[in-house]
């Protein structure tokens, strides 16, 4: 794990790479989530615990991906926030076909404007 370790610290130190970390997180966590709700609203059996185990996974992986490097997480997490958001569009719409309303359009630009502010404001 150091050598993972190291890799991450050496991508997030540079903005794209944390960029793409955050990006990539965002990913597993909005993923890992569906996982889950696939597990308790959409299967039976065995494939209702292959979800939840999948879902486990895929969680921890982001766990991983936003603890184990040394950045600084509270800084970044405008953008966190904003990519989560579209992640999870994204993926309510082609894992569930759930599309976007007009007050999640609405509350997203909103999302989006605040983890710009966090991202970019220099005091």
């Amino acid at each position: 794990m150091p050598a993972v370790k190291t890799f991450l610290d050496s991508l997030v130190a540079r903005p794209a790479g944390a960029l793409c970390l955050l990006a990539l997180a965002a990913v597993f966590e909005a993923f890992g989530d569906s996982l889950f709700q696939s597990g308790i609203h959409r299967s039976a059996g065995v494939s209702r615990g292959l979800f939840f185990v999948s879902g486990a996974v895929v969680l921890a992986l982001y766990g991983l991906a936003v603890n184990l490097p040394h950045w600084d997480f509270g800084r970044l997490l405008g953008i966190y926030v904003v990519l989560f958001f579209l992640v999870a569009q994204v993926l309510a719409r082609i894992r569930f076909n759930q599309a976007p309303t007009t007050p999640i359009y609405l509350g997203g630009a909103l999302i989006v404007s605040g983890g710009l502010v966090i991202a970019f404001w220099r005091n």
